[in-house]
């Protein structure tokens, strides 16, 4: 593509280059293979296929868990592990955003970093040992990366101290981050506190974002 001679107001936004970038990702959007699969199979996101390869992979959700999905609208992660814990286990699911209400799941709705829907959120457990929990959460994207790896570190990290203190001993975390500025420092205090930490890229993240998922098994008492 041949760049312009006249030089633009760098301050200034060119007029329909947001319009045009929604477009360029509705068309990647609707012929996305993850996206028509997830229609054909009756799954909310093609998020579901993530989970769905990393648990084939590493056996994660067992008959009778109870589980904890944060960040879990539209719900393709919560779906996919109420079907796996079946009638005896439980799901219970937290978002900011709305959650069409799915058979089996509980839940809660509010923001995850304040303490009343903490609180919401530990009061439906009632008491009971949570086998895994697992985190999709990531912030809304300002632009400024350095600001959005943080706030994104920030999530990775009060999920992993919810897991650590509401986790049975040997229990797992599954999380998603991003690769850049504090990635060593939270891969080094998640491996301190499980007996092992891999690292998972499943095909249904797309290889052009900087996502990636940490696994932690065998929550350390």
């Amino acid at each position: 593509m041949k760049s312009s001679p006249i030089k633009k107001n760098p301050g200034k936004k060119t007029p329909g280059k947001k319009n045009k970038t929604s477009k360029q990702w509705m068309r990647e959007h609707v012929s996305d293979p993850f996206v028509q699969l997830a229609q054909k199979e009756g799954y909310r996101s093609r998020a579901a296929y993530k989970l769905l390869e990393i648990d084939a992979k590493d056996r994660l959700l067992k008959p009778g868990m109870v589980v904890v999905d944060l960040g879990a609208t539209p719900g393709g992660w919560s779906q996919v592990a109420v079907a796996r814990v079946g009638r005896g286990g439980k799901v219970i699911a937290l978002d900011l955003l709305p959650l069409d209400p799915l058979a089996g799941v509980d839940f809660v709705q509010g923001d995850f970093r304040e303490q009343a829907v903490l609180k919401q959120l530990e009061d439906m457990l009632q008491g009971k040992p949570v086998g895994l929990v697992i985190s999709d959460m990531a912030p809304n994207i300002s632009g400024v990366a350095s600001a959005d790896q943080a706030r994104a570190t920030h999530l990775a990290e009060l999920a992993m101290e919810f897991a650590v203190q509401h986790l049975t001993p040997g229990g797992g975390f599954l999380v998603k981050v991003f690769q850049g500025a504090g990635f060593e420092d939270f891969l080094k205090r998640m491996r301190s506190r499980f007996a092992r930490v891999v690292t998972r890229k499943p095909k249904a993240s797309r290889d052009r974002s900087s996502e990636t998922y940490l696994l932690g098994c065998g929550k350390l008492e």
